[in-house]
């Protein structure tokens, strides 16, 4: 990937966290509008369900059409095994419910407003993430496979 790839990703996350914020009032945290998207029960935001559809709805259309536009279609499908692949998915399903929110909630926009929480729930999941890579690619080889 180049720089200007990666330069452009972020413009375009924060102008969409931007417009969710100036247009509806809402904060761009992924896992919460995934989970008031799907969820049941009473106060689970079924009343203003279809624009959290349509928001997940252009995350996936967008990295298709990004696909399509470079020449090739690829499911990204991770080399790793399946145990490994479950493992890793709980693991961010328990830390984003235990944190208040994912990595676009506090990274993107909490830190945006200088949010202390935010601030604190980033610098948590950023530094077991590198110790993550760290442990894997020095401590554990073939931890992956």
């Amino acid at each position: 990937m180049h720089w200007s790839q990666a330069l452009l990703g972020g413009m375009l996350i924060g102008g969409a966290a931007v417009l969710l914020m100036a247009g509806l009032g809402r904060i761009a945290g992924i896992s919460g509008i995934a989970r008031q998207a799907f969820g049941r029960g009473k106060g689970d935001g079924r009343e203003d369900r279809g624009w959290r559809l349509a928001f997940l709805a252009g995350l996936w259309c967008a990295a298709l059409l990004w696909q399509l536009v470079r020449g090739g279609v690829s499911l990204g499908v991770p080399q790793v095994s399946t145990p490994v692949l479950l493992l890793a998915g709980l693991l961010v399903g328990v830390g984003t419910a235990l944190g208040g929110g994912c990595t676009s909630g506090h990274g993107v926009c909490g830190i945006a407003r200088l949010s202390p929480r935010s601030l604190l729930a980033t610098a948590v999941f950023m530094s077991f993430g590198f110790l993550t890579v760290y442990v894997l690619r020095h401590g554990l080889p073939g931890a992956l496979s």
